[in-house]
Parts: C-alpha cells; structure tokens; sequence
C-alpha cells in the first residue's frame, strides 16, 4: 500500500481503518500535480469529512464504504480541486455569525431616568411613565418587567396607602415624607434590577 502523510502508524488495522487509509493513500497520489497547498487543503478536508461521518448519533459508523462512495473517487476529487472548486458535498457549514448585542434604544434610557430621576421631581406620575416606556420595549423579558413593576408601583402603592391612613387618623407631614421615600426607594430599586438587561446580548421579541 503506498504510504502518505496520514498513515504513519505500523500498528496492525482494521479493516475499516484500512479502506479509509487507502482511499487517503489513493487521493495523495492522484493529487502529486497540485500545488502543495491546495493538495494539503484538500487532503484536510477529506479527511475530516471522513471522520465526522464516521461519528453519527453517537456512534462509530461500522462500515465507512458508503462513506467513500459517497465522496467519490479520489480522481473526480483531484480533477474537481484542478478546476479550482471543491465538490458540494465537501463544503463545510458556514459558522452563524454571532448575534450582536441588542442596540438600546432612547425610550429605553428615558424608561429608566423617569424611574429613578422622574421619581425625585414627580414621585408617582415618573416611575409610572417610565414603566411604559420600558414595558413597550423588546430589551426585557416579560419576567424582568414584572418584577420591576412589582419593585416600582409596591412601595409607591404603600406609600399612597399609608398617606390616606394618616390623613384618616390625623397624622403629620412626617407621613408625607416616609411615603415620598418609599415611592423613590422602588423607582430606583426597579432601574437597579433593569439595568443590566441594557448590555445583555439576547433580545427578546416583544411579549416575551
């Protein structure tokens, strides 16, 4: 048999390992006329076209004939590499390109301002405004924005609470005061928990 670059081992073989090296053997030889690069990218090529079939679901493939048929001959290999193409069936897949970070929009970051600065200047009117912005936008899963409604509309809700409970019982502006933190204490809790949804690379369809 004659011996190529890829059949350096003198360990006895197996008879399915024995017809893979011979068809590599034969392709060697049928491309001594190529350039050295081309005829190693090609013997590359073959070769792991080779051994990715021969690992399906899991398993070895026990009989690697119908693999090398379907390759073709070594000849109508090296005459396709002459004509300067590679046979379909030896294409590798393409890599999918890497899905880029969702681009933020200025709803998203005016969302966010309202929750936490709008809460200082309007402490019930700018978190609520700023919910529907962020609520409208693809950046969040809808788990991220209901946690953030929880954190945003719950202390305001409580606040507003505890001011007609103290309006009831006559209490004093020191009721205002507890209730206007709590409202800011959730605007800004709430940006918290969204902020990181801004640099995350998913980018969740609308309704998620």
């Amino acid at each position: 048999m004659t011996s190529g670059p890829y059949s350096t081992d003198t360990a006895p073989l197996a008879h399915t390992d024995a017809l893979v090296l011979d068809y590599l053997a034969a392709l060697w030889a049928a491309t001594d006329d190529l350039e050295p690069e081309l005829r190693d990218e090609l013997m590359t090529t073959v070769a792991d076209y080779i051994a990715l079939r021969r690992s399906v679901s899991g398993g070895p493939v026990e009989d690697p004939a119908q693999i090398l048929r379907r390759l073709g001959s070594p000849e109508s290999l090296a005459a396709a590499a002459r004509r300067g193409r590679v046979p379909a069936h030896l294409r590798r897949p393409v890599p999918a390109p890497a899905v880029p970070a969702a681009p933020s929009s200025g709803a998203e970051y005016a969302g966010l301002a309202l929750l936490t600065a709008g809460a200082v200047v309007l402490p019930v009117l700018g978190p609520f405004a700023g919910m529907l912005l962020i609520s409208g936008s693809p950046r969040w899963s809808a788990a991220h924005k209901t946690a953030a409604w929880v954190l945003a509309a719950g202390p305001a809700l409580l606040g507003f609470a505890l001011v007609v409970l103290a309006v009831m019982l006559g209490g004093g502006p020191d009721t205002l005061v507890v209730a206007y933190l709590m409202t800011l204490a959730g605007g800004f809790v709430a940006a918290l928990c969204l902020l990181p949804g801004l640099s995350a690379r998913r980018h969740y369809p609308p309704g998620y």
